[in-house]
């Protein structure tokens, strides 16, 4: 088989099909990778220092030679990983990759020596390789200009406990494009939002993953418009990419008008069962927004177990700057279309929404 080096489009197309392999260090991997990418370091952090220390210093054919010291002995558990990986992913997908080989993807910093090395030895034994030209370095680039490419987009907008991350997920499957930014940011942006999340990604995984959102919804070619909620610029501790967030708020905003009391009580099933300590230690990051005496009494709601009267709180603060930020949206912009809704009802919020877009 020949190796087949493809640019960044190709190489994400086929990433959609087949195993993604970064054979970039682990530490560059953990900071930020392709989504969906394994991690299979062709040298640890310790050893790519050594060996970049070597080229600097010494020689690029010295680096290589300590490089083959390295490699050498992983190349067996190399490609037995690289086997068992696929067989989980066939198990898992219902794929029908050739055996003992199948196809992979695999990349390096710059597309140079590691990913040559790795792809060569699997190549070697029998997989059909792709390596991505320019590397780690043209994904970035390619991510970090999705984000000046003109969308389609719509925007869902609602107070807060007005259900709309379910709403997304229901538009979805009545046959919308969306986007679910809180998701990518595994947050859900209030002083709240990081309760039964994992840790956040990094600001740059955080764009590689909406990258590879909007490369896909590229990839369907419809007409629709993609649905995404209405947020601040930041979530959590990631932020929005700037060209994007103008887009976001330059884009048609439907706001669903649903009543205080429905969603305080949708307010109270989400995060009713949570440790009180954590609630609030999320109050108290806000105090200074909040008020000292709104401060004071939503935490002595909290301590006597009032929890309706400690949300009712945190829920007015909320609704008083979404609206100010509702309203901060600059002239030129799609007026806000106010859409009044009996209750938090995903199902028939959302029908609701896909009937008057669509």
């Amino acid at each position: 088989m020949a190796i087949q080096q493809v640019d960044i489009t190709r190489f994400l197309q086929l990433s959609e099909h087949h195993q993604v392999l970064d054979v970039r260090s682990p530490a560059e991997f953990s900071h930020a990778a392709i989504p969906g990418a394994y991690s299979l370091p062709l040298f640890t952090d310790d050893e790519r220092k050594v060996v970049g220390t070597a080229y600097k210093q010494n020689s690029r054919e010295q680096a290589i030679k300590i490089g083959l010291g390295y490699f050498g002995p992983k190349m067996r558990g190399m490609v037995e990983e690289v086997e068992s990986l696929l067989e989980k992913r066939s198990k898992s997908t219902g794929s029908n990759e050739e055996k003992p080989a199948g196809t992979v993807l695999v990349h390096c910093w710059r597309g140079g020596m590691r990913s040559a090395g790795v792809a060569w030895l699997l190549d070697l034994y029998g997989f059909k390789v792709y390596t991505l030209i320019g590397g780690y370095k043209a994904f970035r680039k390619f991510a970090l200009h999705s984000f000046t490419i003109p969308y389609a987009i719509k925007i869902v907008g609602g107070y807060t406990g007005s259900g709309k991350t379910a709403l997304l997920k229901r538009l979805g499957r009545l046959g919308d494009p969306v986007i679910d930014l809180e998701a990518l940011a595994s947050h859900k942006g209030s002083a709240f939002g990081h309760f039964g999340q994992p840790d956040q990604p990094s600001q740059e995984m955080f764009e590689n993953k909406l990258a590879m959102e909007l490369f896909r919804l590229q990839q369907q070619a419809t007409n629709k418009s993609c649905w995404i909620e209405d947020e601040s610029l930041r979530i959590g501790t990631v932020l929005i990419p700037p060209d994007f967030y103008k887009q976001m708020r330059n884009s048609p905003c439907y706001f669903l008008d649903i009543p205080f009391e429905s969603r305080l009580q949708y307010i109270l099933k989400d995060y009713g069962r949570t440790d009180r300590d954590k609630l609030i230690n999320a109050v108290l990051r806000i105090q200074k927004r909040l008020g000292g005496l709104e401060t004071k009494t939503a935490i002595n709601c909290l301590v006597e177990n009032d929890l309706n009267g400690a949300f009712a709180i945190l829920l007015k603060y909320y609704d008083k700057w979404y609206l100010k930020g509702l309203n901060s949206r600059e002239s030129g912009c799609p007026p806000v279309v106010n859409i009044p809704a009996d209750a938090v009802d995903d199902l028939r919020n959302a029908q609701l929404l896909f009937n008057l877009t669509n």
